[in-house]
């Protein structure tokens, strides 16, 4: 028995050999560098990434001034200049070590996190990916440490005269992964996407003076101030008068920020910031409770602006469910929701846009007992086994969000299907008819009339006018631009850090379609001419409305760049309902729609026209 035992073990521990044997030239372990380029994958994706990164060690490093600068967009240099603590020679070189961290010791410390980085894989990241120059000095050292790190090893160490804190400069981006590099989007595309990493933090630490400079222009000079102050230094001077200030405090979360008045409302997601601790996040679930705190007050397809923050203990979150650290959970998400809504419905009543009601309702929730007094593990096993709790938690309560049924938001409304050219009522491309011999009305200033053999036509204006621009603009490019028309006062347009970088991306196909424009300093802009065919006038107010239409359709609807800056476009130049026209304007409108490839339908798929037959009206009046 013994002996049968003995043989079993020798022919398990041979097969065990063998398999290890034959997996050993399958399975490898990576070298470092190729290890690090991949983990940096994760944290590096592009330039605004390693702003992210670099810009909140600074804020971790208990910097007052903080410098960024850039070079091509971040893709030949991000530098990061602060007046914080430093670090000595050994803390130099050891940050740039994998998982390298000041922030944690021990498990528990995660869930007490509040600095803005804390995994040690930022600088390692970079390192990997990027030529790296570091320079630091701390308060009690007279001399520096200056490192150079390219492909994760450190090429140069040595003493250097430099200020108190820390300056790092990544050059050179993806200089070794050449394949990644050639993702990297256009300069203007990635400037866009440092500007909101750089907003971002600048909004969460306002007390700290903040400095861009890009090819060695200067593009902010944020100084220290009140929150407000800092939302509009970057958000734009028309919030000056438009802000709603928001201020809870309870024993279990605080909130505070700004909230914008419904007239600022914009059709695409844009000037939105959640921040929990300090931390920017992105939620679903806390922007519905922000939109459900404006119902009624807002179109359905409208998002309102915010800056809003919220403090509650680093217990009761995880930050450490995303490589970026942008989404978090919260052990009670469904306090919170009911929190922020009523924080928002408080404010916007103490400001007289939403009824009283809410006011008294939200005040006499403040003053229970259960927010006032502290929330001890006894009271909140009474509270989860009450009847209360349970009804809190079941359907049909404001922080429940249903899932979508799938249905469209028009359903059921009194909107007649737009025909396609397979069905039996005639497309206008089709139809034969003879303008010269037809007498136009307009109804309502917004539609035009006009009859038919058997029976008669209704047309939407500007439906009708938007097709006829979108075809003629699709049409368009660079070797054959739309004529334009130079203005005799040429009208200077200011727009947001973000919407300039956006500007500069469009300038291109702005000129193409017939804009003359040139840039005229910092985020400021000089419009020489307009489209040949359109009415100049009011520059300032129709860039900033050509903007917020284009972001929805490239953002919300996912379009293609140069279909959203045409709809865009189309939309902005075509005449308005209300307006009205001369039999001379009709005629050629609807002589205009007779010429388009899809005369039934305006670009964003809405009827242009109806048609009414004369054995539809006899119905209609009970006639057979």
């Amino acid at each position: 028995m013994h002996r049968t035992l003995n043989r079993k073990a020798a022919v398990n521990k041979l097969f065990l050999n063998a398999k290890t044997c034959s997996l050993s030239h399958t399975i490898h372990v990576l070298p470092d560098h190729i290890a690090n380029q991949i983990a940096a994958g994760e944290v590096i994706q592009r330039p605004a990434s390693a702003v992210k990164e670099l810009l909140e060690n600074a804020v971790d490093a208990d910097a007052t001034e903080i410098h960024l600068i850039l070079n091509d967009a971040g893709k030949a240099l991000v530098q990061v200049i602060d007046n914080g603590k430093g670090m000595n020679p050994d803390d130099a070189r050891r940050c740039f070590e994998r998982h390298a961290t000041s922030k944690i010791k021990q498990i528990d410390d995660l869930f007490q996190i509040r600095t803005m980085g804390f995994r040690g894989e930022a600088l390692a990241s970079i390192a990997a990916v990027a030529q790296v120059e570091l320079k630091t000095r701390t308060n009690d050292s007279d001399v520096g440490t200056q490192l150079e790190v390219s492909n994760s090893r450190i090429e140069s160490d040595m003493p250097v005269a430099t200020p108190v804190g820390t300056s790092i400069a990544m050059k050179n981006l993806f200089f070794n992964v050449p394949a990644r590099r050639n993702f990297l989007k256009s300069n203007a595309a990635e400037m866009r996407h440092i500007l909101e990493e750089f907003n971002r933090v600048a909004l969460a630490f306002p007390e700290i003076r903040f400095m861009l400079t890009a090819n060695n222009q200067q593009l902010y000079q944020l100084e220290p101030g009140s929150l407000k102050q800092r939302i509009i230094q970057l958000l734009g001077n028309p919030y000056q008068s438009k802000l709603v200030s928001v201020d809870e405090q309870t024993d279990y979360l605080n909130i505070r920020g700004f909230v914008g008045k419904p007239e600022t409302a914009k059709k695409t997601r844009g000037d939105q910031y959640f921040f929990v601790n300090n931390r920017f996040i992105k939620s679903a679930y806390l922007h519905h409770a922000v939109m459900s705190a404006y119902q009624e007050l807002i179109g359905s397809d409208q998002f309102p602006s915010y800056v809003l923050f919220i403090d509650l203990d680093p217990a009761q979150i995880d930050v450490n469910v995303h490589p970026t650290k942008q989404e978090i959970k919260f052990e009670d998400e469904k306090i919170v929701y009911a929190f922020v809504q009523a924080a928002i419905r408080h404010a916007l009543a103490q400001f007289s846009i939403t009824p009283t009601l809410d006011f008294d309702l939200d005040s006499s929730i403040q003053s229970l007992s259960s927010i006032q007094q502290p929330f001890t593990e006894e009271r909140r096993q009474a509270t989860a086994g009450s009847s209360l709790f349970s009804g809190f938690t079941q359907k049909n309560q404001a922080h429940l969000i249903e899932r979508s049924s799938g249905s469209k938001p028009w359903a059921g409304l009194p909107i007649r299907e737009v025909p396609t050219p397979s069905e039996q009522q005639p497309s206008l491309i089709n139809s034969h008819v003879d303008l010269d011999e037809i007498e136009f009305t307009q109804l309502l200033n917004t539609y035009i009339i006009y009859p038919l053999n058997n029976g008669y036509r209704l047309i939407h204006q500007q439906r009708a006018h938007e097709r006829i621009r979108f075809e003629k603009l699709l049409e368009a490019d660079t070797q054959q631009p739309i004529a334009s028309q130079r203005s005799m006062f040429p009208a200077t347009i200011e727009l947001s850090g973000a919407d300039s970088a956006l500007f500069e991306e469009l300038l291109p196909e702005l000129v193409a379609l017939g804009y003359l424009i040139e840039p005229f300093g910092k985020n400021t802009y000089v419009v020489q001419g307009t489209p040949a065919d359109m009415e100049s006038g009011a520059e300032q107010q129709v860039i900033d409305q050509l903007l917020e239409q284009y972001k929805h359709l490239a953002q919300e609807l996912k379009l293609p760049r140069k279909e959203s800056l045409v709809r865009a476009l189309a939309k902005q130049q075509a005449i308005r309902g209300g307006q009205k026209l001369t039999e001379r304007e009709m005629r050629e409108l609807v002589s205009d729609l007779l010429q388009c490839q899809q005369g039934n339908v305006s670009p964003d798929g809405h009827p242009t026209y109806l048609e009414f037959r004369a054995d539809q009206l006899n119905k209609l009046f009970g006639f057979q």
